[in-house]
């Protein structure tokens, strides 16, 4: 059985707790939450393990108002600490940081943000401005309160990992970033907080976000415009569900160029709403190659 781990209320407490190991010199490991924790926090927690050994890992459980717009899901979004406890418990986590809204953000709404730059424009940024805004600012702002060696991000949201990495490259932050894989229920469906949300038949029909990023998968073997018309008669199977958007483009985001050469690595994302729940997803592929085989629980 695991250490219960020491939980810091306030900015002091976390300092106090992390003084040991700055001073052994250890590497501090750091996956920042909203909490509501499930089974894909727990692989980011053994990533964080993985990469720290025995020093330190911190977890962050912070519902960060920044980053919900007008109408989004910020009053619902579940709070769930005593049980977030007993799984970090169970992974072996040294300290978790649940903070107020206060101790974050001391004298109110900041009047000193990141920008977030062009990135945030494109995807989610379409349909959440100013969410990415919030995204990086507190994410920097629990950078500076836990100073880790290495944080642990999911790519099931890979726009907000390829930000904090762009964040980190231009304002010199001394942390490696991780990605780790997705990991998806038995059927495919990528693991979420926000899947609490869904219904008996919601949940049946969500599944098809998946199903529609493993058609564009399989047709990227023949181009772009094949992977995206398979999926998108994919995604046609299912009546209920509201797509906001789903493109294909370069790791990075950037738009893949008009005629692109065979074994060129891209990403496939989607989002869309199940009901009122609004789903991101997103897979790996590879355009002009054969595809890979389909991916199990731990696959992005």
């Amino acid at each position: 059985m695991s250490a219960t781990p020491a939980l810091a209320g306030t900015r002091a407490e976390l300092a106090a707790l992390l003084s040991a190991a700055r001073a052994s010199g250890r590497r501090v490991g750091f996956v920042p939450t909203m909490g509501a924790l499930h089974e894909g926090h727990a692989s980011l927690m053994r990533v964080a393990r993985d990469e720290v050994g025995d020093g330190p890992v911190v977890v962050s459980i912070f519902v960060n108002p920044l980053q919900f717009g007008e109408g989004e899901d910020l009053d619902r979004y579940p709070r769930t600490l005593e049980t977030d406890l007993k799984l970090c418990e169970r992974e072996g986590v040294d300290i978790v940081f649940a903070p107020s809204v206060e101790e974050v953000y001391p004298g109110g709404e900041p009047e000193v943000t990141i920008e977030p730059g062009p990135l945030a424009t494109v995807l989610e940024g379409r349909t959440r401005p100013g969410h990415f805004r919030g995204v990086l600012t507190v994410v920097a702002k629990l950078f500076g309160l836990v100073g880790p060696d290495v944080a642990v991000f999911g790519q099931k949201d890979y726009q907000q990992l390829a930000l904090i990495r762009r964040m980190v490259l231009d304002l010199n932050l001394a942390v490696d970033v991780v990605g780790a894989e997705t990991e998806r229920e038995p059927d495919g469906l990528a693991l979420s907080s926000r899947n609490r949300y869904l219904d008996e038949e919601q949940r049946r029909e969500a599944v098809v976000l998946s199903r529609t990023l493993l058609a564009a998968r399989e047709g990227a073997e023949y181009g772009v415009d094949v992977a995206l018309d398979a999926a998108r008669a994919e995604l046609r199977t299912s009546t209920v569900v509201d797509l906001d958007y789903l493109e294909i483009t370069a790791p990075d985001l950037s738009e893949l160029p008009a005629d692109v050469p065979a074994g060129t690595e891209a990403r496939v994302l989607i989002a869309a709403r199940v009901g009122s729940t609004r789903l991101i997803d997103n897979m790996p592929l590879t355009i002009g190659a054969a595809p890979a085989a389909r991916p199990t629980q731990g696959d992005a």
